[in-house]
């Protein structure tokens, strides 16, 4: 068989680099776009808290437990997000590490309080109901992602904040801080999306409401669990996304003045 020549070899490369190109994404716009669709979350699970389960109030009724799904979103999913992607906006790649490091863990310590505080409203509303607390696949799920989260949290504190830390550890632990930081991120979108499930199941389940129906309630709800799936997947893709990374300290690039996030 006669080998192609270099016109006919050479079409796979510039189709293989015209396709890269087309998928290629400037990152700034990526994370507007991103915002947006945190903010898109965040206001529909408040919209259907307000418009469908009654509104919210401290009373113990099911009005407090709504705000367990708003501030959850807000916090475990939307605000973590936001803290993950810190390190790969182009501004951090340049200059002093440090005001980085506190924005990074001011915006998850934000996240794990609204975490708590949805626990705790949560854990108010079946208390005053007299039902049982962490029964379910989805409480199980939502505490361990929970109790990940503040390990990650102190341990990162102790590790990047920490003026005693060695570099040494510094080095050992960071590829372990990446790696939890993005599991944390999709087990909360799973523990979102299953707990919007099973309220569903729990709300919807007389004749006129039945879920099987598919009421107007169950369309926004299931829309709302995809707008965050879709957001904690593009979290990830971003994090996992090599031209997007902060060089190493070490690396040549890292001594530029600024980098662009299409390099």
């Amino acid at each position: 068989m006669a080998a192609p020549s270099d016109e006919e070899g050479a079409v796979g490369p510039r189709c293989h680099h015209r396709s890269t190109a087309m998928l290629d994404v400037p990152f700034l716009p990526f994370c507007a776009f991103l915002g947006t669709l945190g903010l898109l979350c965040v206001a529909m699970v408040g919209t259907w808290c307000q418009h469908w389960r009654g509104g919210f109030s401290l009373d113990g009724s099911s009005r407090t437990f709504n705000w367990h799904p708003v501030l959850m979103v807000m916090g475990l999913v939307v605000l973590y997000g936001a803290a993950a992607l810190v390190y790969r906006i182009p501004h951090t790649w340049s200059g002093p590490k440090l005001p980085w490091k506190v924005l990074h863990g001011s915006l998850a310590l934000g996240a794990f309080i609204l975490t708590v505080l949805g626990l705790a409203a949560v854990f108010r509303f079946h208390n005053a109901q007299g039902t049982p607390n962490m029964y379910s696949l989805h409480s199980w799920m939502g505490l361990g992602t929970v109790l990940l989260f503040s390990c990650q949290w102190a341990a990162g504190f102790g590790a990047f904040l920490l003026p005693w830390a060695p570099a040494w550890l510094r080095a050992l632990y960071k590829p372990i801080h990446i790696f939890f930081g993005s599991t944390i991120l999709m087990l909360s979108v799973a523990s979102c999306v299953s707990g919007i499930n099973e309220k569903l199941f729990f709300s919807l389940k007389n004749g006129t409401m039945q879920y099987k129906l598919l009421p107007a309630e169950a369309v926004f709800a299931n829309t709302l669990g995809l707008l965050i799936l879709i957001f904690g997947v593009l979290v990830v893709a971003a994090l996992a996304r090599p031209s997007w990374k902060r060089p190493d300290s070490d690396s040549p690039d890292s001594r530029q003045p600024l980098l662009s996030a299409e390099r």
